[in-house]
């Protein structure tokens, strides 16, 4: 073996405790003792031998032999004697090691040994005069050496991202994680089985697509070099699926990943689980059976519920899933919840009112059908707690739906919603070509004015309906959803076992700690090539990481406002710029506290020069430069306030510290949330949400100013998804509102 060390500078002389374990480890090798052995040997598990030696006496011991390995959660010596607490997939069994029994080499070993490791032991079972039940090792064995201490109270950390982001340490640390994760696959297994007794069958179906369909969602786009054509990561196996139907596989179902290249929230992730079914010569009615069925079924077998008693509790509401469940027209919600009957007639001048009134955006375009919706979406999902179908959809969001024989207006739909979520979507499905045909066309009609979530119009799916579809019942389940629902998790992160995530910092430091030391049989790559190769290495140790401890700005918070209304005179960009400097001031208060006034200074001034020479994106910031100089603004001012517009010119220097990426992120988006803020009826933002935003920032065409790339690029910056950029900028506009909180006019 050619002795070939990774390495671009001198080791780390830590002596922290994981330098301290890679010594262990060596140590081990040194006597010959491989940490990493190929072999391994397991007859028994803890909660298997607690099972059969229940009735074994305080003190007693038997001749019985077992071995058992599992993970080392407790270790102390006593005299000549030591206890280990090992813990296994199903639970935890004590070690009892006496070194008259284990000799002087697995005593030795115990000297090697630290929480975290995995170990093997092989002895004879026993229960301690203190009533613990133990294995008493004749022979250990070091099966991997942990080089990482376990967290203390890992469990106790308030940044839940670490916990997802590391999932492998929550689950060694919280035995309540693993049981949700079971539970998931009980859920998923109990469906497949329940299915395949009901008649169908579970297919496959591609995972890119040529043509987007089958849902209104953003897709994630993927080049195939064979075809040298775009595809698309599927959003939906709805398509798929129904051709199936036509080809007569009458009873037909998928569980599999959707990838859907949008935000991520409490019940949102990019890359989800669904199931979709499929039934010929059925109907919506179908589709009800079919779902009562499913989920009183995993109430029963998963959560224990009795039969005809199928009661649950999520996040403290008591979900009452026995009995018949109620089937309630959107109309009806909605009329609830506006205090009046509202329908398909009702005139849309009125039903616009009523959405303006209780703070809902609208669009000139929108129909009955659309604001309907609006108001039920907005206003009455949330209200619903037990299970309860949700029918009689408008057709004009409902794009693969069977229209209602009784009322065209309307299609043939249902939505599943328990708890104020979404659980389930069916439709009795349309059938007929010529129609399927016309509302694809509307899809693209409306893709062109700028629906980054409408379909393509699919040829090949028309086609297949021509030659003739029966009559079907159609439905799709969020799985992740459901696991939430019966696992009493709040948030979908919580069922995913890896959510998507922000790209973690990793610094050269951080390289050189792992390769430290390697032994390689080729030549290996130094830290810096490793480095290069990332695009999550920060080009030195925590660069980039930390504002500096001080930032002076050379003028005062009146000083700047000052400046900036001897060079603006419009109130639109002194407002701008009053609303940027409070937003930062929020951020830095939460960030970066010592700064704030500097913070505060940056986004005042930003666009200094902006009135007067905002016809030349490329010279702006350029020109504020020589007048910040000119009133006494330090270079950290300077640098602060070019950075924002280095898209537009290269020359200037690229946000660096946190106060600058968070300054590009926020100038367009202030911006954005001021234009949506004074469309709505109380022109206050302290009633405005993550929810409206996010429509607001997917029509292009409304506030077409707002360049939606950079905000974009400014979350990347950030390190944030979309939704925390919006949802921080939000409150911090709240924090700064209470008399100005139009934002503008």
């Amino acid at each position: 073996m050619a002795d070939n060390t990774a390495q671009s500078a001198a080791a780390p002389a830590a002596t922290d405790e994981r330098t301290m374990r890679r010594a262990r480890r060596q140590a081990l090798l040194d006597a010959g003792v491989n940490p990493y052995p190929i072999h391994s040997e397991v007859t028994a598990h803890a909660a298997e031998l607690e099972e059969r030696y229940s009735e074994l006496a305080d003190g007693e011991d038997t001749e019985d032999v077992a071995s058992v390995a599992g993970r080392i959660r407790a270790l102390r010596k006593q005299g000549k004697a030591a206890f280990i607490v090992l813990e296994d997939v199903t639970g935890s069994i004590q070690l009892f090691c006496r070194r008259d029994v284990l000799g002087d080499k697995g005593w030795e070993l115990l000297g090697q040994l630290d929480l975290g490791d995995i170990l093997g032991a092989t002895g004879t079972v026993l229960r301690t005069r203190r009533g613990q039940l133990s294995i008493s090792p004749t022979e250990l064995t070091m099966l991997s050496k942990s080089l990482r201490p376990l967290p203390e109270k890992f469990h106790g950390l308030t940044d839940r991202e670490v916990r997802y982001r590391q999932r492998y340490v929550d689950l060694i640390m919280n035995p309540e994680v693993r049981d949700v994760f079971r539970k998931r696959s009980a859920i998923i297994s109990l469906i497949r089985r329940y299915m395949e007794a009901d008649g169908y069958m579970e297919v496959e179906t591609p995972m890119m697509h040529a043509i987007l369909g089958g849902a209104n969602a953003k897709p994630f786009v993927t080049h195939f070099n064979a075809l040298d054509r775009d595809f698309y990561l599927r959003i939906a196996t709805e398509l798929p699926l129904k051709r199936l139907i036509v080809g007569g596989m009458e009873r037909v179902f998928e569980i599999g990943r959707q990838f859907r290249n949008e935000g991520m929230d409490l019940t949102h992730n990019p890359e989800f689980t669904s199931m979709e079914a499929y039934c010929a010569y059925s109907d919506l009615e179908g589709m009800k059976r079919l779902t009562e069925g499913l989920f009183k079924t995993i109430a029963r077998e998963v959560c224990g519920c009795e039969e005809g008693h199928e009661v649950i509790t999520y996040q403290g509401q008591q979900i009452d899933m026995s009995g018949s469940w109620k089937s309630r027209p959107l109309s009806e919600v909605a009329s609830e919840c506006v205090g009046e009957h509202v329908d398909m007639d009702t005139p849309v001048e009125r039903l616009r009112e009523l959405c303006e009134g209780h703070g809902i955006e609208v669009q000139p375009s929108w129909g009955a059908g659309k604001l309907l919706f609006e108001l039920y979406d907005e206003l009455g999902e949330k209200t619903i707690v037990d299970p309860t179908f949700v029918c009689d959809y408008p057709e004009e969001v409902s794009p693969l739906s069977k229209r209602k024989a009784d009322d065209p207006r309307l299609t043939d739909r249902f939505e599943l919603v328990i708890a104020g979520h979404e659980y389930a979507n069916a439709f009795s499905e349309l059938n007929d070509p010529v129609d399927q045909a016309g509302r694809f066309a509307e899809q693209v009609a409306a893709k062109g004015m700028g629906d980054d979530e409408a379909m393509g119009y699919d040829y090949d799916y028309v086609r297949a309906l021509e030659y003739g579809m029966p009559p079907a019942g159609g439905i799709g389940y969020g799985i992740d959803r459901m696991v939430m629902l019966f696992c009493d998790q709040p948030a979908i992160r919580d069922v995913l076992l890896f959510p998507a995530m922000k790209p973690e910092t990793i610094t050269k430091a951080d390289i050189q700690a792992q390769v430290a030391g390697a032994v390689t049989d080729n030549a290996a790559a130094s830290v810096d090539a490793i480095a290069k190769d990332s695009e999550k290495v920060s080009a030195a140790a925590g660069a980039g990481s930390d504002e500096p401890s001080a930032l002076v700005a050379g003028i005062t918070r009146d000083e700047a406002l000052a400046l900036l209304a001897e060079h603006n005179k419009d109130e639109f960009h002194l407002e701008h710029g009053r609303t940027v400097g409070g937003v930062l001031r929020q951020f830095a208060l939460d960030m970066d506290p010592e700064n704030a006034d500097f913070w505060e200074v940056v986004g005042i001034l930003h666009d200094l020069d902006w009135e007067e020479h905002g016809d030349d994106p490329v010279g702006h910031t350029t020109y504020a430069a020589e007048l910040l100089r000119a009133a006494g603004g330090s270079e950290e001012l300077v640098h602060a306030v070019q950075s924002h517009n280095s898209d537009n010119n290269p020359d200037l220097p690229a946000p660096e510290l946190p106060m600058e990426k968070v300054l590009f992120a926020v100038d367009e988006l202030t911006g954005l949330i001021g234009a949506a803020v004074i469309m709505r009826p109380s022109k206050s933002v302290m009633d405005f949400e993550v929810k409206s935003l996010k429509k607001k920032f997917k029509d292009k065409r409304f506030a077409a100013g707002c360049d939606r790339n950079v905000i974009r690029k400014g979350a990347e910056l950030c390190g944030w998804e979309l939704d925390e950029l919006f949802s921080r900028t939000i409150e911090a506009m709240k924090a700064i509102a209470p008399d100005r909180d139009t934002f503008g006019k």
